[in-house]
């Protein structure tokens, strides 16, 4: 009995413990990527921190794709010109923490046809700003 009420006494702090999902951290990722939808780095900017980091994950191997508000802001600036069409949306989120792990759907137009691709990505905050995110390949 002893056990049960430890476990549940740490599973209402765990419960209670700020920075949970009550710190609004999916809506802030939504806005994110709607930002990201409508091709806006400069509101992009508007929801990380000035020493963010882009980090894509490929098996052993971690790259920083970008490093700073600044160099976010670029990095985009050129996804955009490159891919006029690309569009994102979240289609799971899960918190734990300072963290939200998400699968979100990428998807574009090529030659007239639809392509899409799912993968993983995990949004660190700080300050209520997104401060990392790390990515993961599409599956």
């Amino acid at each position: 009995m002893r056990h049960v009420f430890r476990g549940l006494m740490l599973l209402c702090v765990l419960i209670s413990t700020p920075g949970q999902a009550d710190a609004g951290y999916p809506e802030r990722i939504k806005e994110f990527v709607e930002a990201f939808n409508n091709h806006d780095s400069k509101l992009m900017s508007q929801y990380v921190t000035d020493d963010v980091q882009w980090l894509s994950i490929n098996g052993d191997a971690i790259a920083v794709e970008s490093s700073g508000k600044a160099a976010l802001v670029k990095a985009m600036r050129g996804y955009f010109e490159s891919c006029s069409t690309c569009q994102s949306k979240l289609l799971e989120t899960s918190v734990l923490g300072s963290r939200v792990s998400t699968i979100e759907e990428a998807s574009w137009r090529q030659n007239g046809e639809r392509h899409a691709q799912q993968s993983l990505a995990v949004y660190e905050f700080a300050d209520n700003l997104i401060r990392r995110v790390y990515y993961f390949p599409a599956e």
